[in-house]
């Protein structure tokens, strides 16, 4: 598909001959032609690398397409609205340099711009170009002050339950497969999975216990699945995009075990029989082979598509023929990165808070850095502070790894690390401090506190000096060992203090000491002095008065979610939801550089004024 010819003049007969009786100099269409539009022409280049430059037929202008879907984050329009404001708009085409007239296209062409930019991996393209006119007009520079946080942002998904999510993983597997494997090569069991996951629904009237043995009923027939599939490679259709997913939900959510059911197992007669009608069509098993091995069972078995159920206290286990069990996982073994929702594998569980302020989501996390100056504002000034990043990142993921996505994609934008990073607790630790310092960058926020059981003394109540390798109890005890202690598997050093005899008739014993406990030890990380430093300089009033400059990207934030939809996906995956939120951030630092261009010309203008009515009265 190619490009058509481009010209950034101005037609004599357009809309913008209009200009001076329908836009005003601060007209903020006026502004977003003059402003805006010259740097989507200029990001022309990059966007003819997405199309074809000598086969298919001619494009829509790329250009016209990025301005659209940006006016789009700008007034809130879904694709529809927006073409129907290019036919009747007179200031989207003035902005666009567009004719009313001009010919339109179809909504979906929207679709299909949006999803070739994510393909090229373009998504950012919009977003560093507005930075990089920021940058030239002065507003932002390439090393500034920042502030971070992080904020949830659903999913596109219905929320399900692990049966649901099981089972839904089956019917689009089955339905793949129905698709490209001939009815001769299909096993012998296709005709039961079939009617029971493409054709029935759970009936959720039923009872716990039922339900638990319909997940461990699904464990099984996905096991099975999943083995002839295996057997069937090298065939093409054994690596399907649904059959991997499925493999994928089956090793999250069960166990393969080797061996007869637990004695303990108590095996109901009613079940065996409801598990033998659900699989009366299907030829009976053949013999188990002799020496039985995890994941290798015989194919007559596999062909089979039955398995027998036992009900234990905590969960079903569906009994594969060869001798092996699929259990379903306890809820302590479920990660938060497993599948949620098989339509939308990559919007992840996290939850945050306790107790009442408990809040849980599945999607993702969105990190927003943004610029910071000190100086004062005139009453009624807009804010001169911009975002400087927009990261997408999965919702299981912690916010110190949604910082270092942030310090990659801002290098990407040829952005040097901020002097000066304020953040909330979740960003900083002792390691972060360390290496913030060794850096030369300021990392300005609050130590999380030490963790405090029952009552008697954390380690912020020690003084300890890890450099000397030692450190004094509150009471005033020194410690009278000193090891350290290195963690094979990650190398991670950690130093171990005791103090023995000094416990024994210590007056604070009772503040200090569990019931059991002998004497006290003391375990800390290797840059434990730089925690500690941290959070004595946190209870300062110097410390909490340079922290009320992170508070305002919570408003910041507010202004995302509230007036650009950051806090839910309108697309599924992950990279097209960051697209999504590079063009609300694009957006937002155009409405902040439209406001501020205007607060210029109005101040220009009170001037004009203020000198015209002193040179009258003079």
């Amino acid at each position: 598909m190619s490009v058509p010819d481009f010209s950034t003049q101005t037609e004599l007969f357009s809309t913008a001959g209009l200009s001076g009786s329908l836009f005003a100099p601060a007209d903020r269409y006026r502004l977003f032609g003059k402003l805006v539009y010259p740097v989507l022409a200029g990001a022309r280049p990059t966007l003819e690398k997405c199309y074809c430059l000598e086969n298919g037929r001619t494009a829509l202008e790329p250009v016209l397409m990025l301005g659209v879907s940006l006016l789009q984050e700008l007034d809130g329009v879904p694709d529809r609205q927006a073409v129907d404001l290019l036919r009747y708009h007179a200031g989207w085409n003035f902005a666009l340099n567009r004719q009313l007239g001009d010919p339109l296209f179809h909504p979906s062409s929207l679709v299909n711009f949006r999803q070739r930019l994510a393909e090229h991996q373009h998504s950012a393209l919009v977003f560093q170009s507005v930075w990089q006119a920021l940058e030239q007009a002065g507003w932002v520079s390439r090393q500034s002050r920042q502030r971070l946080d992080s904020t949830q942002m659903f999913g596109r998904v219905a929320k399900m339950s692990r049966l649901d999510c099981v089972r839904e993983s089956l019917r689009l597997a089955l339905q793949e497969l129905e698709g490209v494997v001939p009815a001769a090569a299909r096993p012998l069991g296709w005709g039961a999975w079939w009617e029971r996951y493409v054709e029935n629904q759970v009936d959720y009237r039923a009872s716990a216990e039922s339900l638990g043995r319909k997940l461990g009923e699904a464990g099984g027939d996905a096991w099975q699945v999943l083995e002839w599939v295996r057997r069937a490679a090298p065939a093409p259709w054994a690596s399907g995009p649904q059959v991997a997913l499925l493999r994928r939900v089956f090793g999250e959510q069960f166990d393969v075990v080797a061996g007869q059911p637990a004695p303990r197992a108590q095996e109901s007669a009613a079940v065996v029989a409801e598990a033998a009608e659900a699989t009366s069509t299907v030829s009976p098993p053949a013999p188990p082979p002799a020496s039985p091995v995890v994941g290798e069972p015989a194919l007559g078995e596999i062909a089979s598509g039955a398995a027998s159920v036992t009900i234990q206290p905590e969960l079903p286990v569906a009994v594969a023929e060869a001798g092996q069990r699929i259990e379903p996982k306890g809820k302590g073994q479920l990660g938060s990165d497993r599948v949620q929702n098989p339509h939308e594998p990559e919007a992840t569980y996290a939850v945050k808070g306790h107790g009442a302020q408990k809040k849980e989501h599945v999607g993702y996390k969105v990190q927003v850095a943004e610029t910071v100056s000190e100086a004062v504002l005139a009453p009624g000034e807009p804010t001169c502070n911009f975002i400087a990043g927009v990261v997408t990142q999965a919702a299981h993921e912690s916010d110190e790894q949604g910082a270092e996505r942030m310090a990659a994609a801002q290098a990407a934008m040829g952005l040097g690390p901020p002097p000066v990073l304020y953040v909330d607790g979740a960003y900083v630790s002792a390691e972060k401090l360390v290496e913030a310092q060794a850096q030369g960058r300021e990392l300005i926020g609050p130590a999380q506190p030490a963790p405090r059981k029952e009552g008697r003394f954390s380690t912020e109540d020690f003084a300890v000096e890890v450099e000397a390798r030692r450190a004094r109890c509150p009471a005033g005890q020194l410690s009278t060992q000193c090891s350290r202690l290195e963690e094979e598997a990650t190398g991670k050093v950690s130093y171990r203090f005791e103090w023995s005899t000094h416990c024994h008739d210590c007056p604070l014993r009772a503040q200090c000491l569990g019931k059991d406990q002998r004497h006290r030890t003391l375990v800390v990380g290797a840059h434990h002095s730089a925690l500690q430093a941290r959070r004595q300089e946190q209870r300062t009033e110097t410390f909490q008065q340079r922290m009320k400059h992170r508070n305002a990207i919570e408003g910041t934030q507010s202004e995302l979610v509230r007036g650009h939809g950051l806090r839910r996906a309108r697309y599924r995956g992950l990279g097209k939801v960051a697209l999504q939120n590079y063009f609300i951030g694009a957006a937002c630092n155009v409405k902040r550089w439209i406001r501020r261009e205007v607060w210029k010309l109005q101040q220009a203008a009170s001037a004009r004024v203020g000198r015209a009515a002193g040179a009258a009265t003079t």
